[in-house]
This record gives structure tokens, C-alpha cells and sequence, in this order.
């Protein structure tokens, strides 16, 4: 634990140095971890990952989905919907899905009002950030997506109109 990063601890030396951030290592033991704090320490790893695939998208996308509640605007919920329906049935990087989102947004419209599952999904990011870092991480994010979308699974014909509605298939 003494390589662990402590969530809002000065990183003002990561900042200068983004290379160096990129192979530091994170905490991958979730015993005793909030949620929040495991998806906090998922966004430190995704967004120092350096990978072009942007896999920082997808754990928005599942966390927003599964936190969700009716405080939340639809269209953060919808874009959550999108990118999970992008990444599970259509295999997008996140950088294509936030590409897909930027083209959404520059069309004003209502977004519909999804409901919201009992269940969100059986994986969390707790599992997420205890698999170690790396591809099998990495598959984790995958699978909390996949997980994640199954529970919204009256939403999925919806989410699919949606995206052909607006031009994107």
C-alpha cells in the first residue's frame, strides 16, 4: 500500500510530468474502499492510461448508468445509455463513443426519461479496481460495461431507435 494514492493528495509533480504518470501504480485492493473511492482511483487509472482508446469513457458510462437516480438529467443518462449500447453491442473505443456524444449534443432536443432498473448490474467498480492493472483491468471495464447495460435491458431497443433517429448506427 505505500505506492497507493491517496484521493486528493497533491499530484502537482504527476501534473508537470504526464509520462511518469502513467506507470504509477494505483490501489487494487478495494477491501474497506467506498464505491466512490473505487471509481475515483478508476478515473486516476483510466485518464493516466495513455491508451488512444480512451477507456476512461466506458467507466463514466457504466458509473453514471448504475448511480443514476431521479435527480439525474436525462441526458446524462441517455449519453451513459449510448455509450454502454456503443461499447457492449457495437465494440467502439470510448474515443468513438465520445465522438458519437459530441454529435449528439450539438443537436438540441428533450432527452428521453429512461426508467431506471432495481438492478444495475451484478459487477461494480469494486470489482473493477481490484483486478490488477493492466489488460486484466482493462477486460474488468469491459465487463462492468456488459454488465451494466444488461441490467437496462428495456432500454436497449430504445437507445438503438434513438441512435438511428439521429444517424448513427
Amino acid at each position: 500500500m505505500a505506492n497507493a494514492v491517496a484521493w486528493g493528495a497533491p499530484l502537482a509533480a504527476e501534473r508537470q510530468n504526464v509520462g511518469q504518470v502513467a506507470t504509477r501504480e494505483f490501489v487494487s485492493d478495494s477491501a474497506g474502499m467506498s464505491e466512490q473511492h473505487a471509481y475515483q482511483e478508476l478515473q486516476c487509472y483510466t485518464l493516466a492510461h495513455g491508451d488512444p482508446r480512451f477507456v476512461h469513457q466506458h467507466v463514466v458510462d457504466a458509473w453514471v448508468a448504475q448511480h443514476a437516480d431521479e435527480q439525474t438529467k436525462p441526458i446524462g443518462l441517455t449519453f451513459a445509455l449510448v455509450g454502454l449500447y456503443l461499447r457492449v453491442e457495437k465494440g467502439l473505443s470510448g474515443r468513438q463513443v465520445q465522438r458519437v456524444h459530441m454529435a449528439l449534443a450539438r443537436r438540441k432536443r428533450n432527452w428521453p426519461a429512461f426508467a431506471l432498473p432495481r438492478d444495475r448490474g451484478a459487477i461494480t467498480a469494486h470489482e473493477v479496481i481490484a483486478a490488477p492493472a493492466g489488460p486484466a483491468r482493462d477486460q474488468a471495464i469491459d465487463t462492468w460495461c456488459a454488465s451494466a447495460w444488461a441490467a437496462f435491458k428495456d432500454t436497449h431497443q430504445a437507445v438503438a431507435d434513438l441512435l438511428e433517429q439521429h444517424g448513427i448506427a
